[in-house]
């Protein structure tokens, strides 16, 4: 017959052990996330989406035509959130501190190009109506748009626009919109705020089919051949800033809606 002692330490071990997790359902639970349990699903989506703006806005993700469809609630928090205007600021404050290292000529040759749609002004209630870029583009409507002259300016990309021409910068505003937009595009831009720019360079028949990198890469160095010095660069896409002719330097803003080659 077994000591009370021993009756005693055998009942506590067995207690310890059954009030013990199951290891299998201890592990599976703790570390093995299922797709979907506990939100995780989602919570992987908007990871991923996290990670596709960044590729997109480094031009890592190449040639793209849409944003993947898993994306669009993303991109819309984003874009209708506190960090899309957040970046253009941060981004518009290094552009606003390189451009005060830059010793002007006092000639009007030191130039700063700007870029309109997505730089300038905003047509995110455009976007928001197709998809936030989920839609494929469609220049018709996109034009229609254009001709209402409703754009409005962002805030920090008028602040920098400003503060460039008290520091003596010389504007150029370098678009893809066709000359025929020329006149709405000059009364969308007074509207939203802009003034004194140099030129507005926007595409003549004889650009027609160019890519936006030949087309505007062309344009700056005709610039240059009429002796403007390029000294910086702002636009929403690398076709903007990448070819020949660049700036002495570049500054992209954000936007994770459409790319232009």
């Amino acid at each position: 017959m077994a000591s009370p002692r021993g009756l005693s330490i055998s009942f506590i071990v067995l207690t310890l052990f059954t009030s013990l997790p199951n290891p299998a359902t201890s592990l599976r639970t703790s570390f093995i996330k299922l797709p979907g349990s506990d939100g995780s699903r989602s919570s992987a989506s908007d990871t991923y989406c996290e990670s596709w703006r960044l590729a997109a806005e480094t031009n890592n993700a190449g040639t793209w035509d849409v944003i993947p469809s898993m994306c669009v609630d993303s991109v819309a928090g984003y874009l209708n959130g506190d960090q899309y205007g957040s970046d253009y600021d941060v981004i518009a404050d290094y552009a606003l501190s390189f451009a005060k290292t830059v010793e002007i000529s006092g000639d009007g040759k030191d130039v700063w190009i700007f870029d309109i749609d997505e730089t300038l002004l905003t047509n995110l209630d455009y976007y928001r109506a197709h998809g936030y870029g989920s839609e494929p583009f469609e220049s018709n409507s996109f034009n229609e748009w254009v001709v209402e002259g409703t754009a409005p300016a962002f805030e920090a990309s008028l602040r920098l626009y400003n503060a460039l021409k008290k520091l003596g910068f010389t504007i150029v505003l370098l678009t893809g919109r066709d000359e025929h937009q020329r006149s709405v595009t000059e009364t969308n831009l007074r509207d939203a705020g802009y003034s004194g720019w140099e030129r507005l360079l926007l595409r003549g028949p004889e650009d027609q089919g160019k890519s936006a990198t030949n087309y505007k890469s062309e344009q700056r160095a005709n610039l240059i051949e009429k002796g403007f010095k390029i000294r910086g660069n702002t636009g929403d896409q690398w076709s903007d800033l990448l070819g020949f002719a660049v700036a002495d330097r570049s500054f992209k803003v954000p936007n994770p809606m459409y790319y232009i080659p």
